[in-house]
């Protein structure tokens, strides 16, 4: 006699056993029509799924945030029966929902093309108006591999073969069709959602591993209505406008080339950009007290190893060897910042102790995730720990909080989320450091007032944290800032410090960031603003244009007036017309046109134009530069143009 107990704590009693679509009918006709998974315990399971005893159960609808994992899961199904229907022949192989949509990996002879993805897609909304069932089966470790070696799916079998010895074997058949999976899926194709589309083609390797064979890669994106997928589809669009890689091009700011996989060439103009976000950071991080250090890029193996990092990320690692001594050019800061806590005795009257590093580091990413200044094999960190007693925790990560939203809203970012990842099940640390660290975070942010999701289970194996990540203007959420309590490299590395009663202790390590990386953070920045950065940020702020050879003498004074104020600004003297030097210009997004030509050489002043095509009027030089500074140093919040209204 199971006893349901239902979201709102209200309870219903059977008296036999039942499945989540049973109890959904019980409730009403109108939510089994909607059901499309139930929640049992906290696990998902399908609306066939037999509820046995007592329970705690949710119904599943596509108005649940859940409820797009599953769609997500179910159209890949969909588009890998659409597939075999239209291509006889071809193998299936791994087909997950991943963010934003799916994929599915194909073993075929024929390369797909553009116009197949038109059918695929026209067979999927068949199937789905189909609206066949849905149903799980069990089959033995024998009988699956045996079937699917007869219907010429080896890639099937390889995955079957790899499933752990008494481990069930669950199989999802829609039709004819049929897919080893462990589910849960929809009750039936006819409940997906027709707000899917396939989106591109790609290579892929089996298994991820570039020494096996090269399959078909189709990614679909998919969601919960149309609406969601027009949204989705116009922010793809938008991105595509905004690409970093392409923009990087055209304002000659930086570049990549296969020589170098991963790696950054920053060109005079990209490199203003990083200097002046180190520069702005540098001056931050003096003013919250954080002391600068740096550290060796190359370091001894053996530190990797009692560090632990070496048997979690080795295989990330760039190894070196040299004079038979094994060394690691190292892919993160925090060993290294422990070596400098540990030179010299520290009492408990040191602490907090804040050790910031603009780190040089490297990850031995495979090739094919890297993705412009997004994802790198060398990059620079804007890392610091903080060394400091479990008593300093929710004070020491209250004041970043502090730092970081200083530093978001500078950047233009304000709208930021807020998530607190708790213990794992394989952890280090006692349950009650876990208790007092965990507490410590909620009430770091409880104390700011800010609304926090909890990610249970996902936090480090040494201790929680909390990830901020910002949305910006297209709706994109990038996780930039982190904050981390550990129990264990402290520990782990002989770092100790004194107390108030003469005894050793190991200190708390915060490991904290706000930028994450300066590559993907100025990656970020030119998608946000579409290349049109703020001007305390534009690598070039002005351009003074002479209208002819007579005035060029005096576009050199403006600029070196301007240049003498510490504003980035060059003339542009080119015996070229005035209209085409201002489109130009405009085209590099530099935010300021200063125009000289006779009225202004006469009366000292510059007739200013904005990236945009305002027309600003005349000013005398010294205004503008006055006004200019002002925007600078407020980092755009009194601009130029609200400076004159």
């Amino acid at each position: 006699m199971p006893n349901i107990t239902l979201p709102d704590g209200s309870q219903r009693q059977f008296d036999h056993p039942v499945t989540v679509m049973q109890v959904a009918r019980d409730i009403g006709s109108g939510l089994a029509g909607a059901a499309l998974a139930g929640k049992v315990d906290n696990r998902m399971v399908d609306t066939s799924y037999l509820i046995t005893e007592d329970a705690e159960l949710s119904i599943i609808t596509a108005k649940n945030a859940e409820a797009l994992e599953l769609i997500r899961h179910d159209a890949a199904h969909v588009m890998a029966q659409a597939v075999q229907e239209l291509y006889p022949g071809t193998q299936v192989t791994i087909g997950p929902a991943i963010e934003n949509g799916f994929y599915y990996d194909f073993a075929r002879e024929q390369p797909f093309t553009p116009d197949d993805l038109q059918k695929i897609e026209a067979r999927m909304n068949e199937i789905v108006g189909r609206n066949l069932p849905i149903e799980r089966e069990e089959w033995s470790r024998d009988q699956a591999i045996g079937t699917f070696q007869k219907i010429g799916e080896e890639y099937k079998v390889q995955i079957i073969k790899a499933i752990p010895a008494g481990e069930t074997i669950s199989i999802y058949r829609q039709g004819d069709w049929f897919d080893v999976c462990r589910g849960p899926h929809l009750p039936s194709t006819g409940k997906l959602p027709k707000a899917y589309k396939l989106m591109k083609i790609a290579g892929a390797y089996w298994r991820g591993d570039s020494n096996n064979e090269m399959l078909q890669r189709i990614y679909g994106t998919a969601w919960a209505d149309k609406k969601q997928l027009k949204q989705h589809l116009h922010q793809m669009e938008e991105a595509e406008k905004r690409d970093h890689r392409r923009i990087g091009r055209q304002q000659n700011l930086f570049h990549m080339q296969e020589e170098a996989p991963g790696m950054v060439f920053w060109h005079d103009k990209g490199w203003t950009i990083y200097k002046t976000i180190e520069n702005y950071m540098r001056q931050k991080l003096h003013t919250h007290g954080y002391k600068e250090i740096n550290t060796p890029q190359i370091i001894d193996y053996s530190l990797w190893e009692k560090s632990g990092h070496a048997s979690k990320f080795g295989d990330d690692m760039f190894a070196v060897k040299s004079e038979d001594r094994n060394f690691a050019i190292k892919p993160m800061n925090c060993p290294c910042h422990i070596q400098v806590f540990n030179q010299g005795l520290k009492s408990y009257r040191d602490l907090p102790l804040r050790l910031a590093e603009f780190g040089s580091c490297h990850r031995n990413e495979l090739s094919g995730a890297l993705h412009g200044l997004m994802r790198v094999r060398g990059f620079t960190q804007d890392d610091a720990h903080i060394f400091c007693t479990e008593q300093q925790i929710q004070p020491e990560v209250s004041r970043f909080i502090d730092f970081l939203h200083e530093v978001y809203l500078d950047f233009g970012f304000e709208e930021i989320i807020y998530r607190l990842s708790t213990r794992p099940e394989q952890r280090v640390g006692s349950d009650a450091d876990w208790d007092r660290a965990e507490k410590a975070l909620a009430d770091a942010l409880d104390h700011h007032g800010l609304p926090w999701e909890e990610l249970s289970g996902e936090g480090a194996f040494y201790g929680p944290k909390i990830e901020f990540s910002m949305k910006d203007c297209i709706g994109r959420v990038w996780q930039c800032g982190t904050m981390q309590v550990d129990f264990s490299m402290p520990g782990r590395l002989d770092a100790h410090y004194i107390d108030e009663n003469s005894e050793k202790q190991v200190p708390v390590m915060l490991h904290r960031a706000i930028l994450g990386s300066f590559e993907r953070f100025i990656g970020i920045l030119i998608e946000h603003y579409a290349g049109s950065l703020p001007v305390w940020l534009s690598p070039v702020q002005v351009t003074v244009i002479n209208i002819t050879s007579k005035h060029e003498e005096y576009a050199r004074q403006v600029q070196a007036m301007l240049v003498e104020r510490g504003i980035r600004a060059e003339a542009d003297l080119r015996n070229e017309k005035i209209g085409l030097k201002i489109r130009e210009l405009s085209m590099q997004r530099i935010p300021f046109q200063l125009i000289a030509g006779d009225r202004e050489m006469e009366q000292k002043t510059v007739s200013v134009r904005t990236r945009n095509g305002t027309d600003m009027g005349s000013m005398p030089i010294e205004v503008f530069i006055e006004r200019l500074v002002q925007e600078v140093d407020s980092h755009g919040r009194t601009k130029i143009e609200e400076q004159i209204q």
